[in-house]
């Protein structure tokens, strides 16, 4: 399972990649890992708004689907359609798979996101 330091966590997975009022999000190598082979993504469009905790897509895999959640809040600058047109990339390279690039609306939201060694902790206890 692999974390990057250099990333921000949430407790179900997804990762966040800041710069500046822009994110990346996405989801972890381990939710990858559990959910096996990926093979579609429902993503919101470019403009939707999004709230923390509120849904941000449906990943499918050959096992089962899951609800992603938004992290932070924002406006969607960028889906990524190379992902949704090959969701197998996920499981290739989950922390360059991103699936939506966010303009932030507060960034004191950053706060309440998990650092590697925090979300490594999280792992730990999912195993």
């Amino acid at each position: 399972m692999e974390i990057k330091k250099e990333l921000k966590y949430t407790k179900s997975h997804e990762w966040v990649k800041v710069d500046g009022d822009k994110a990346l999000i996405g989801i972890t190598d381990f939710a990858q890992s559990h959910m096996g082979d990926i093979v579609f993504l429902d993503l919101p469009k470019d403009g939707d708004e999004l709230t923390v905790g509120g849904l941000l897509g449906v990943v499918e895999s050959v096992k089962a689907a899951a609800d992603v959640y938004s992290p932070l809040s924002g406006t969607v600058d960028e889906t990524n359609t190379k992902i949704v047109d090959d969701p197998s990339q996920i499981n290739r390279a989950p922390y360059e798979s991103w699936f939506v690039k966010l303009v932030l609306k507060d960034l004191t939201e950053l706060d309440q996101l998990l650092d590697s060694s925090a979300y490594e902790e999280v792992c730990r206890k999912e195993k």
